[in-house]
């Protein structure tokens, strides 16, 4: 029974102090052309990593109200990122932690979750309809029925993973004098929600552009299956504001690869598929809209992804195409199936469309 392998947790506050605070760092690697520059928060240096934040936040939430008992045992459904965050607030809050994974997590990830006191359940086949996503949701709600008390975080549809990111925008604010464009990786839809509005308050005409994965169905795209994980999405989380977005851009596998390895090589800072993504989109922004000061966020470090995006044999096995240098423009999600890197100004809400004008 998993009863019986959740040992209790005592709660370790002292380690809260360390949450966030993270540096920010002025990229200028070519990616894969010269540009001006943008800056990036570099979220893996701090500790639990980004989403730390969000888990924290979602605890408290959820003491709070009520929901979350002192000491139970708490059941999310990770690819990696939001795992790490959940052994830290379980740790600094003194609650076990349950996480369903599945068997494309990778070893090393596996380990570290497992040293973190982290108790993992795995799925070993994605769902027909939604992906590892909705086969990782269905396990999750197994555990939950062995685990009377437990409290499943949601952290797709939980509006406290984005108040957990009001931290970070405070940290922006308080080092840029001013910010125009702000570029952010969307998986929960998470930290963008949570940036967004704060930023805005002090920059109204701050521009948004969201940073998806080719194969995602957030934005309105078809859902396939990804080689990149911590972004995008098979289902269509709530906590996405679409409203706040000005653009959006779909990055494919080949162009993140590119991206993380130009910017180790050149700038000593570098990460997964999301900060990929987000790197690239950023340079291009810098490039295009000269004058203009560029903001992002780097979800993690490159150490998770020394097996995949840093491995040659990896790549050449996925038959990664050549990286592109420039986005597609599509005129509308649904026009165009997109298989590399495309950029879309009409952002819709896929579950709310707008209504079709009569003729």
């Amino acid at each position: 029974m998993i009863t019986a392998l959740l040992r209790p947790v005592a709660a370790n506050p002292e380690l809260l102090s360390l949450l966030g605070h993270t540096p920010l760092a002025r990229i200028s690697a070519p990616l894969p052309q010269a540009h001006p520059g943008f800056w990036a928060k570099l979220e893996y240096l701090g500790a639990g990593g980004m989403k730390a934040r969000s888990a924290v936040a979602m605890l408290r939430g959820a003491h709070a109200r009520g929901e979350l008992r002192s000491g139970a045992p708490v059941v999310e459904s990770t690819s990696g990122t939001l795992g790490i965050g959940l052994a830290f607030a379980g740790q600094a809050l003194g609650h076990p932690v349950v996480l369903v994974g599945d068997t494309e997590l990778e070893p090393s990830m596996r380990q570290l979750l497992h040293s973190y006191g982290a108790r993992l359940e795995l799925v070993d086949r994605p769902a027909e309809r939604g992906g590892w996503q909705a086969a990782r949701l269905e396990r999750l709600h197994e555990v939950l029925d062995r685990l009377p008390g437990a409290y499943w975080p949601d952290q797709y549809n939980n509006p406290d993973n984005a108040a957990g990111y009001l931290s970070m925008a405070r940290e922006l604010t308080d080092r840029l004098e001013h910010l125009d464009v702000l570029v952010c990786s969307v998986g929960t839809g998470g930290h963008s929600a949570g940036l967004v509005e704060p930023l805005r308050r002090r920059w109204p005409r701050l521009q948004v552009i969201g940073v998806d994965s080719v194969g995602s169905a957030i934005f309105g795209q078809p859902a396939r299956p990804r080689l990149m994980r911590g972004l995008g999405s098979s289902i269509h989380p709530r906590n996405v504001g679409y409203r706040h977005f000005d653009e959006v851009h779909w990055v494919g596998p080949a162009e993140a690869v590119d991206a993380c390895r130009r910017l180790a090589r050149g700038s000593f800072v570098s990460g997964g598929w999301s900060t990929g993504a987000v790197a690239l989109v950023s340079a291009w922004v810098a490039r295009v809209q000269p004058g203009a000061v560029v903001a992002t966020v780097f979800p993690d470090g490159p150490h998770r992804y020394l097996g995949t995006v840093y491995d040659e044999d990896w790549c050449r096995a996925h038959h990664l195409p050549a990286p592109v240098s420039r986005p597609v423009e599509i005129p509308h999600p649904g026009a165009v199936e997109v298989a590399g890197w495309a950029r879309c100004r009409t952002v819709i809400d896929p579950l709310n469309p707008p209504m079709e004008p009569r003729p």
